[in-house]
């Protein structure tokens, strides 16, 4: 075998049931090299890092690492291999400090009978410091954001010292400036002679900082080439298997000034995170919300949902101020909020399709005597998913057994259960495949079309300049100000998020 060659897996197959998640794939790795590996949620792409992981043992093929056939058992033994992974999914333990996360690998080897917390920490802030110096390896990882944990994810695949990296959506949750870093990295690893499989859905990322690139459909192998012989579009066209024209769907949104306002917002402030922001979301607008991590705009359309306090604010729907202390009220007055977070309270993992669907408003799907109707809740369920184009075995399946992308038309299901006038999406697209982005903007655009108010924050400044109306830029729990029209750019937002900008010339929200 080639010695250039860090990796080779060869006519590898896997099934779960009746479901044939890998059919016969073929990758190879090369020794100091950044490969791509692209396809749809649901394309084998996190079946194939699993197995690679150990996490999950192939149907039938082999593994050869460094020339060496191997057969992978779980994770420790990968770890053996010098195989490192940093999951899209967060799996770190919330409740103990970053420093431990950090080293569990090393306090699960460790013989002695007490940890040095000490060493625990000087390793931590050393793995930190390339990406993350402001993180204090001694907090809880639960009082961190998800992108900074993100950060912390990567940090301790780097600390295992790997020879071989996967890296699954790093991005996802990680601001241009954190994901900057993170590229700087990779680019010294691969200098070092490290090997990285990098999974992305942003073909931005994988021109610019990708060698070569494999091309997964429907479990299968489609094609391996390197990026300077290919372009996004063959990518896209291979992942799909057709032409996708248009990412973006065509604005229609007229002047706002002509428009029924739905929702009016004054003086909202939360002393530590945002103060006195003003804004109105108007009749079939997508107004969007930018801004770099700790900006405030999670926690500020949070309060706006009655899921974060606020110290200071009125609400106004339709002209008539209204009084949100809770997520309850939020909903009965058609006000849906759509997580960041998939995973932890986005959908119920463990709960059934048609389970999470219904659960904002079980009334739709009960009798008088308050029981629910298995029969409607299907029946709401599959009409709902059916618009999204949702893949799956049945509306009785817990959400767990979908792909990533599949799970966040679920939680986008949920939020429609309820009729809502205005919905507030928070990184709608996160971790989707474009394909399916294609799907949830059309969506939106569709949904605005019908007299929706939309509200979406997303850290992709190419989806807040193809997708919004209107952007109201944050910057230290600030309104910097708000872009409409031809001044909606990503140097303008990027300015403005910067705080290198003032409103001036820009339209003040």
């Amino acid at each position: 075998m080639n010695q250039d060659v860090m990796m080779d897996i060869c006519n590898v197959h896997k099934s779960f049931g009746a479901t044939q998640a890998l059919s016969g794939v073929n990758f190879t790795l090369r020794k100091g090299e950044i490969h791509a590996v692209a396809g749809e949620n649901g394309a084998g792409k996190s079946t194939l890092m699993k197995i690679i992981d150990g996490i999950h043992q192939p149907d039938s093929g082999t593994i050869h690492v460094k020339g060496k056939p191997v057969v992978i058992k779980g994770p420790l033994q990968a770890q053996d291999l010098g195989i490192g992974f940093v999951h899209q999914e967060i799996v770190l333990c919330p409740d103990v400090s970053v420093a431990e996360n950090i080293n569990m690998a090393l306090i699960n080897r460790s013989q002695k009978w007490f940890v040095d917390f000490g060493a625990l920490k000087a390793t931590a802030k050393k793995c930190l410091e390339p990406i993350a110096p402001h993180i204090d390896p001694g907090q809880r990882l639960d009082s961190l954001s998800i992108s900074e944990q993100q950060l912390v994810e990567i940090a301790k695949a780097l600390s295992l010292k790997c020879n071989i990296l996967i890296l699954d959506e790093p991005t996802a949750a990680l601001t241009e400036t954190e994901s900057e870093a993170l590229f700087a990295i990779m680019q010294s690893l691969k200098q070092q002679g490290i090997s990285i499989i990098y999974i992305s859905h942003r073909m931005a990322e994988i021109f610019e900082q990708c060698d070569r690139v494999t091309v997964l459909r429907d479990g299968q192998w489609v094609s391996t080439d390197a990026v300077s012989e290919t372009s996004p579009d063959e990518v896209v066209r291979r992942m799909v298997g057709r032409e996708i024209s248009h990412l973006y769907p065509e604005k229609f949104f007229g002047d706002p000034g002509n428009l029924e306002v739905l929702l009016e917002v004054r003086q909202l402030t939360d002393e530590n995170r945002f103060q006195e922001i003003n804004f109105k979301l108007h009749k079939g607008e997508i107004l969007g919300v930018a801004g770099l991590m700790g900006a405030g705009r999670s926690e500020m359309v949070k309060a706006i949902c009655g899921l974060h306090p606020k110290t200071m604010g009125k609400f106004l729907l339709k002209g008539e101020e209204v009084r949100i202390s809770d997520y309850q009220d939020s909903i009965a007055c058609g006000v849906a909020y759509l997580s960041e977070d998939r995973k932890e309270t986005g959908v119920f993992l463990d709960l059934s399709i048609a389970g999470n669907v219904s659960v904002l408003k079980l009334g739709q799907v009960s009798n008088r005597w308050g029981v629910i109707s298995k029969t409607s809740e299907q029946t709401q369920a599959s009409r709902l998913t059916e618009q999204l184009r949702l893949k799956s075995a049945g509306m009785d399946k817990p959400v767990s057994s979908l792909s990533g992308g599949n799970q966040q038309k679920v939680a986008i299901a949920k939020i429609l259960s309820i009729n809502p006038s205005i919905i507030i999406m928070d990184e709608p697209t996160r971790g989707i495949d474009v394909g399916a982005k294609v799907e949830i903007h059309q969506l939106i655009r569709r949904l605005a079309n019908e007299g929706v108010g939309v509200i979406v924050i997303s850290s992709e400044l190419p989806e807040v300049v193809g997708l919004c109306d209107r952007v109201m830029v944050m910057h230290q729990g600030q309104q910097q100000g708000t872009l409409s029209g031809a001044d909606i750019t990503e140097e303008n937002i990027i300015q403005l998020a910067s705080g290198l900008t003032t409103t001036t010339g820009l339209e003040i929200a």
